[in-house]
């Protein structure tokens, strides 16, 4: 499998789990979400949020590199974040909808990707403007990492609050082979 191969089943899988996410967190009320369980962005909300910054952060980024100019144009257009903990959406309906459409343009991003592109080295700056230059496909690959990461997070407070995903796991998407 190439590079681009795994990323495109990463997008897939991000898109699929996120469903599963939000689809278990829209069960809940606004109180629900809200409710600072302690965990290190206080909430689900607060989580849900905090990957959707981490996200956004990194696509505006990615769309920085040549491969991601015209793919990435929309989400290059959002505000940046003002820091990691910003609730961007306090209403969950509205941050269903964006993830949605965030979810859409990391596939179409990541289905254009090709070898030479995340070969090449992405120079940025993070959030405290310090510079960067690293080769895009170990960027993609934290990139996607971030967003697991703090799904766990997720699912231990869904659990909290007695909701379960189901299946979390990526080789549920991987398909069997003769």
């Amino acid at each position: 499998m190439s590079k681009t191969d795994l990323f495109r089943q990463m997008a897939t899988y991000n898109q699929w789990i996120n469903g599963r996410f939000y689809e278990a967190s829209g069960r809940l009320d606004a109180d629900e979400l809200a409710r600072d369980r302690g965990a290190f962005f206080g909430s689900i909300l607060g989580t849900l949020n905090h990957i959707v910054v981490g996200d956004t952060l990194w696509l505006k980024r990615f769309a920085t590199h040549p491969s991601g100019a015209e793919t990435l144009r929309a989400v290059a257009a959002l505000p940046d974040p003002a820091s990691l903990d910003q609730i961007l959406f306090e209403d969950f309906g509205a941050l269903h909808e964006h993830r949605r459409w965030l979810d859409d343009q990391i596939i179409e991003w990541a289905d254009g990707l090709s070898e030479t592109d995340v070969d090449q080295v992405l120079a940025y700056r993070n959030s405290k403007g310090k510079p960067f230059n690293k080769r895009l496909s170990h960027l993609i690959l934290h990139f996607f990492n971030h967003q697991t990461h703090h799904r766990g997070q997720v699912s231990t407070l869904l659990s909290q609050a007695g909701e379960d995903v189901g299946v979390t796991d990526l080789v549920a998407l991987i398909p069997d082979e003769s």
